[in-house]
């Protein structure tokens, strides 16, 4: 079995299902809590590439407040001011993903990461 990380909020019931998920497999997952370590921008680009998602809206919040106030919804902003949106404001970034070496799945719901198994 390949390496298996999670990018995880334990404030958030679908991150916790989805790590429960895994533990209950007896696998070995890394937790990140990429809310105290923020993904960098080339880091967000190959989470991108990995969950194979061309708009990177869809691996973001789009309902949060900052999402609104930073007025990302606009066609005219790019996809590198939206990653560097992500890295300014990591809650943007859509909750959980497993990573693994052969790619990502974003947790929702948290049986959608037995695909990488």
């Amino acid at each position: 079995m390949s390496q298996i990380r999670i990018l995880h909020n334990p404030r958030c019931s679908k991150s916790r299902q989805t790590l429960q998920l895994l533990q209950d497999r007896g696998l070995n997952v890394e937790v990140v809590e990429y809310l105290k370590a923020p993904l960098s921008a080339t880091e967000l680009a190959e989470l991108q590439q990995k969950l194979a998602i061309t708009d990177i809206r869809d691996m973001m919040r789009t309902k949060e407040d900052i999402y609104k106030e930073l007025q990302l919804g606009a066609e005219t902003v790019s996809e590198d001011d939206l990653r560097a949106a992500i890295v300014a404001h990591p809650i943007l970034l859509e909750r959980p993903v497993v990573v693994t070496d052969t790619g990502a799945r974003i947790g929702r719901p948290p049986e959608s990461v037995l695909e990488l198994l």
